[in-house]
């Protein structure tokens, strides 16, 4: 099992660990710790039917993801959510729905929305559903060295 603290004090990252209640979406990771949806990050995992190659894209949990964009920022290659069993098949070490932005722990590119860059340090689900960690965006990019791009879209109004 992949110990998320472990990888982060190896590669000599500072981070906090946040604990919470239990949330299921950014937005509500958001909501309950108090920070804006800007500065939690979510991850949302991809791939590419004609390959089978899957991608963790992060972004923000205020965002949501663009699949136009997306896939532009892979050279084209149309790309889908993966479904929860493809998921939890690929992140068996974390409960599940709780993926870490961290692709390449799981054999993934990650893509990251560049309008995080923006933002000092940024907020993350861990491996479970109460538990995050919080960490300086250029820790983050210096050890994932992401593919970065715009992935991501303001939200359509509630109706």
């Amino acid at each position: 099992m992949m110990d998320l603290s472990k990888f982060l004090k190896q590669k000599h990252v500072p981070f906090e660990k946040l604990a919470h209640r239990e949330t299921f979406d950014a937005q509500h990771l958001a909501h309950e710790l108090h920070i804006s949806g800007h500065r939690i990050a979510k991850t949302v995992v991809l791939k590419t039917p004609q390959d089978g190659a899957y991608y963790v894209a992060v972004l923000p949990a205020a965002e949501r993801i663009c699949f136009e964009l997306a896939s532009s920022l892979l050279n084209g290659k149309k790309v889908a959510l993966a479904s929860e069993q493809e998921i939890a098949e690929r992140f068996a070490d974390c409960e599940l729905g709780a993926v870490p932005p961290f692709g390449s722990l799981y054999g993934m590119k990650t893509l990251l929305e560049r309008s995080l860059l923006e933002q000092p340090w940024i907020v993350f689900e861990g491996q479970t559903h109460h538990e995050a960690i919080r960490m300086r965006v250029d820790d983050f990019v210096r050890i994932e060295s992401p593919v970065v791009g715009d992935i991501a879209i303001e939200p359509l109004p509630s109706q």
